[in-house]
């Protein structure tokens, strides 16, 4: 890797200010999943046993640099103390006195970066009052590393500064399923629409062998090659683009592979009667909600002669029974190839992480990602400002 992780720097006698994603979700003042908290203590712990002092810079929600009193960290605060199981000081937007009495024994909190709006503007003024702060500067948020932001960008110029413990991971995981995957590579793309994942399939259909698109987005490569999708969701604008991706994957050498068989429905609701047909055969009053057994098949055959596997967005309707049923199948074949030390699996998105978390697939997958937006541009083949600023 061009970039050096905490393994590669002293903290001994120095404070430390690491950027991290604990933007959770909060019911009443109450923290309701600790998951982002919980992934980083690695780093902090490693810091502290190397003698080093933690600062902790966050966001939480858009307050869009107003001050907001509901998105206060403060709010952070005691769930961060009990995940480290040491005193947390919130410290509000007057940081000064709080970093120059810190004890051995206590990490600060500093207050919601985004309450200044020079965060999202990468001032660099703001860089540089951050950065007074401390003598080193991690970044353990992968998940904000697609925003040029003083905490991520602007600050990494200022310090000595290096990949947390989560970022590395994240970014190792990535290496293997895109930089220099072990081939066949496989990548799984679902959703809704085409238009939201359209620099992602430009992307990937030059670096992958197998290309599985699902969701409603397959309905629109289906359109476009001629065939009726009834009422099924789709962007019959994009024939143009879904036809020019066709193209663009033969020439790479790269297989396209769209349901052959689909299970169709007159309502969209759990349990609706529903039937399967040829992916042709789609009747004029009825929705495609889900790619049928023989897709399902066939992916599975795909995944078991691929060494790599990239996954983004469900098959089908996953969130109502049976539309599940083609997501469930698939996430579950990845899982046991992966357990099985047969396949190296990489997933990241809300949908994709909710969808394997249903099917039951999640533990056994190699590595999931829950960076939402700045999974999606690594998979589009974008640099990361907040990790080409650690280089």
């Amino acid at each position: 890797m061009a970039w050096k992780t905490i393994d590669d720097m002293d903290f001994a006698g120095k404070r430390a200010l690491v950027r991290v994603d604990i933007n959770v979700p909060v019911e009443n003042g109450v923290v309701t999943d600790t998951t982002r908290i919980d992934r980083i203590l690695p780093t902090v712990d490693y810091i502290r046993a190397k003698g080093g002092k933690v600062i902790l810079m966050a966001h939480f929600g858009r307050p869009k640099g107003q001050v907001v009193p509901e998105m206060s960290l403060e709010i952070i605060a005691p769930a961060v103390a009990d995940a480290l199981g040491l005193p947390v000081t919130w410290v509000n937007s007057d940081y000064g006195d709080a970093v120059a009495e810190m004890r051995d024994d206590e990490v600060l909190l500093l207050e919601n970066l985004r309450f200044n709006p020079g965060e999202e503007k990468n001032d660099p003024e703001f860089a540089k009052r951050l950065a007074s702060l401390a003598d080193i500067y991690v970044n353990d948020a992968f998940s904000a590393a697609h925003r040029a932001h003083a905490s991520t960008e602007a600050i990494a110029h200022l310090l000595p500064a290096c990949a947390g413990r989560l970022m590395a991971e994240e970014l190792s995981a990535l290496e293997k399923a895109l930089g220099t995957p072990e081939r066949p590579v496989v990548a799984v793309v679902g959703g809704a629409k085409v238009s939201t994942k359209l620099d992602l399939l430009g992307n990937l259909v030059g670096k992958v062998d197998h290309l599985v698109i699902g969701g409603g987005m397959a309905n629109t490569f289906l359109a476009a090659q001629g065939i009726d999708v009834g009422k099924s969701l789709c962007e019959h604008d994009l024939a143009d683009t879904a036809r020019d991706i066709l193209g663009k994957a033969d020439a790479a050498g790269c297989e396209i592979i769209l349901p052959t068989d689909i299970v169709v429905a007159r309502e969209f609701k759990a349990g609706a009667d529903n039937e399967t047909v040829a992916a042709d055969a789609c009747p004029a009053d009825a929705m495609i909600l889900d790619a049928g057994p023989a897709t399902v098949a066939h992916i599975s055959k795909t995944l078991a002669a691929a060494k790599t596997l990239v996954w983004n967005g469900p098959l089908g309707a996953f969130e109502i029974a049976p539309f599940d049923a083609a997501t469930n199948a698939a996430a579950k074949e990845a899982a046991e190839l992966s357990a099985a030390g047969k396949l190296v699996s990489v997933a990241g998105g809300g949908d994709t992480v909710a969808a394997l978390n249903q099917a039951g697939a999640s533990e056994s997958f190699s590595y999931i990602s829950t960076a939402g937006g700045a999974f999606l541009e690594w998979m589009e083949g974008k640099e990361l400002p907040g990790v080409a600023a650690l280089g």
